[in-house]
């Protein structure tokens, strides 16, 4: 599961990538470990699966950076093999669990929407990407895995997202949203919820088609 060069922009590129996903764990999980929360809990257990969905998505995130780490795979396979299992081990359950509370969120029915398909499709990829490498179709395997690593890290993008679409389109919440803050922002998380993963996957989509993935190693 390891798919950037070992060019020179490759190399700088995952300590990088590791630096933000530092950074936005260090903003994110802490209210979850003393009982707090960041999203208000719809139903009896929305709070322990959101709090697993949390946990667990932190580590696969962690998990595909150092998957998508230059010359890991080649210099370590080791190494590569253990941190692929430790991801769709966190993976797995994060995307089955976001399906859930991703359906009961208070953010209104455009992000539910989004929330849904990003799990399906998250589950969707990491579970085939598992599949291809267990049959030793190493391409195929790459091809579904980095996807899913795209979708496990677009949480990040979509947190960029909104705050540009709501300070972008407040000027209309009187006009358009008849004033309704709440609707306002039913509007601004669920088009955020939509964009932070679906741009993302259509540029990993794109330079998938442009620059194919290797098709023989004898390391997955």
């Amino acid at each position: 599961m390891t798919y950037a060069s070992s060019t020179t922009r490759g190399r700088w590129l995952a300590p990088a990538l590791l630096l933000v996903v530092a950074a936005f764990l260090a903003y994110s999980l802490p209210p979850y470990f003393t009982g707090g929360s960041r999203v208000e809990p719809t139903f009896a257990l929305h709070y322990p699966l959101l709090v697993g969905h949390v946990i667990l998505g932190g580590i696969a995130m962690v998990a595909a950076v150092a998957q998508l780490w230059p010359g890991l795979r080649r210099r370590y396979p080791a190494v590569h093999r253990r941190t692929g299992r430790v991801y769709v081990g966190a993976a797995v359950p994060a995307a089955a669990s976001a399906i859930v509370i991703g359906a009961a969120t208070p953010f209104g029915p455009v992000l539910a929407a989004s929330n849904v398909v990003l799990g399906a499709l998250w589950l969707w990829f990491t579970l085939n990407g598992l599949a291809a490498a267990r049959r030793r179709s190493f391409a195929e395997h790459r091809r579904h895995m980095v996807r899913s690593a795209t979708l496990t890290l677009s949480v990040i993008t979509n947190r960029i997202w909104s705050p540009i679409i709501f300070l972008a389109f407040h000027p209309l919440q009187d006009t358009v949203f008849g004033g309704s803050e709440e609707h306002y922002l039913w509007f601004v998380a669920g088009t955020a919820g939509w964009l932070g993963w679906l741009i993302p996957l259509a540029v990993v989509s794109w330079w998938l088609d442009r620059k194919p993935v290797m098709a023989t190693s004898p390391n997955p």
